[in-house]
Order: structure tokens, then sequence, then C-alpha cells
């Protein structure tokens, strides 16, 4: 069985979880305390030593520790439901928003809260390195993450899902770019109507809950 390193307060492995969990596959959850500083311990380094989860082990014992990757294997295993896009021109539509939506949504968030929040002090970035918080990185985090939203409302104002048609991995991580953009106090304006609809109807999906 599949074994997933995980944290469930955290952004980054929920994306795996509702990749997961949308494919209907099984594994073994193990969580990991990043509030408690478990990453940086010496077992875990065995594991992942850039100090990161999510990090899914496969059946062969083979450690993945990166969202694109962990999806790209999961989706070569498990092709159905396709959450890669199935065409050239979908999977082309589905790596672009995908992108998207981790640079301007996920890291624009992330740069907000690792810059500003006292708990991060010297955590500015993931891994095993310290480093020191940049205020001035938080306050460009927020605007960008208040520009994506924009951008993603306007996409969905033409689209039915973040990449067009179907549901992908693009709407996984529009998802948690959504509700990590609460711990920033950043939320979609009232009169982003597309988004909202959109997100709500992401939380009626079983993933959702994962």
């Amino acid at each position: 069985m599949l074994k997933l390193y995980d944290c469930t307060t955290a952004p980054s492995p929920r994306r795996t979880r509702m990749f997961l969990a949308e494919k209907g596959i099984e594994y073994e959850n193990i969580q990991i305390d990043l509030t408690k500083g478990e990453q940086m311990s010496p077992e875990f380094r065995k594991i992942n030593p850039g100090c990161t989860v999510p990090a899914l082990v496969t059946e062969d014992g083979d450690t993945l520790t990166e969202n694109a990757g962990i999806a790209a294997y999961l989706e070569a295993l498990h092709p159905e439901p396709a959450l890669l896009g199935t065409t050239p021109i979908e999977k082309a539509q589905v790596a672009t928003w995908n992108w998207r939506c981790e640079i301007g949504g996920l890291m624009s968030a992330a740069e907000a809260l690792r810059n500003s929040s006292p708990a991060m002090k010297d955590r500015a970035l993931p891994g095993p390195k310290n480093i020191p918080q940049i205020p001035e990185l938080a306050e460009r985090g927020l605007m960008k993450l208040g520009w994506f939203f924009k951008t993603l409302d306007r996409q969905l104002t033409a689209n039915e899902f973040v990449a067009g048609d179907s549901y992908s991995v693009a709407d996984i991580t529009a998802t948690v770019v959504v509700d990590f953009g609460r711990w920033v106090k950043v939320t979609p304006e009232e009169d982003q109507t597309a988004l909202l609809a959109w997100h709500a109807r992401m939380k009626d999906r079983p993933s959702y809950k994962a």
C-alpha cells in the first residue's frame, strides 16, 4: 500500500490527499507534525532530506516529494478519472492552469504567511535551512493573491472548471489556494461571482474534506 507522509493542517499535502480521493486510491497516512518540527527529525530526513510534506512512498519503495511528480505517478497508474487531461490540448491547459494556480496563488499566499507570521520567524521558506523573513515580500504576496483571484474569476466566468470543461488537478490546486487565502485574510470579493460559485461546487465534492 502507498504511504503518505502528511500534515492535515498544511495546504501542500492536502493537494495530494484530494488527488488520491478523486482517484479512489487507498493509502496509509502517516502524520508529520510541522508545528513540532517533526519534518526536521533525523527519522524523517531519511525519507525526505528536503524536510517537506507531502512525501509519498510507492509500493516499490520509491519516494516522491513534489505534488507534480506525485500526480504524474498516480495518473499513470490510475488513468481514470483523468485529472491531468486526456487530449494533447487538455493536458496543456491543465498544466498551464495548475502552474498559474501554484505561482499566482499558492506561492503568493505562502509568501505572505511565511514572511509575516511570528510563528514562522526564520522559516520564510520550507526546507532544512532557516531563512529570515522579509516583510516586503509578505506585502507583495497579499497583492499577488488578490490579483490571482481576479484572474481566476475571469477564467471561471467562461469555463465550468479551472482548466476548461472537466475537473482536474488545477481545480484541486485552486481549491487549496482559496482556502489557504483565509489564513492571510485574502478571500474572493463579493463581485467575483464565478469564482464564488465554483468554490461552492468544489465544497460539495467528497474530496474537499480529504
